[in-house]
């Protein structure tokens, strides 16, 4: 597993919350990396994706509250969580895309609840 992802927690409705992900293999800035996130019963969804360049993309669901960025200095990739809604709960992943299967990790766990 190269791609390991930290900084989850449980937030209240309204809150913020940033989650980063650093990459142990080389390369990194010819990436396209990408956050995904996984609900209870549900399928995992591709949430925000950021370029080698920084040119960024979100889904409907989090756009204009979500910020996605790298540093390919340092190998990290990060999103920014805020106003954040009970329906972002899930399991937080980072991968490139198109997700390449051997670097799926453990993820990080965002709680949203009062």
């Amino acid at each position: 597993v190269q791609l390991q992802a930290s900084g989850g927690g449980v937030v209240q409705p309204g809150g913020s919350l940033r989650v980063s992900c650093a990459w142990s293999g080389s390369s990194f800035r010819l990436h396209v990396m990408g956050w995904y996130r996984q609900a209870p019963g549900k399928q995992r969804e591709l949430v925000a994706r950021i370029s080698s360049g920084g040119t960024t993309d979100y889904s409907d669901s989090v756009k204009g509250r979500f910020t996605i960025s790298r540093d390919n200095a340092e190998n990290t990739v990060s999103l920014q969580m805020n106003n954040l809604k009970p329906e972002d709960t899930a399991v937080y992943y980072c991968n490139f895309v198109p997700s390449v299967r051997s670097n799926w990790g453990q993820g990080t766990q965002v709680t949203v609840s009062s």
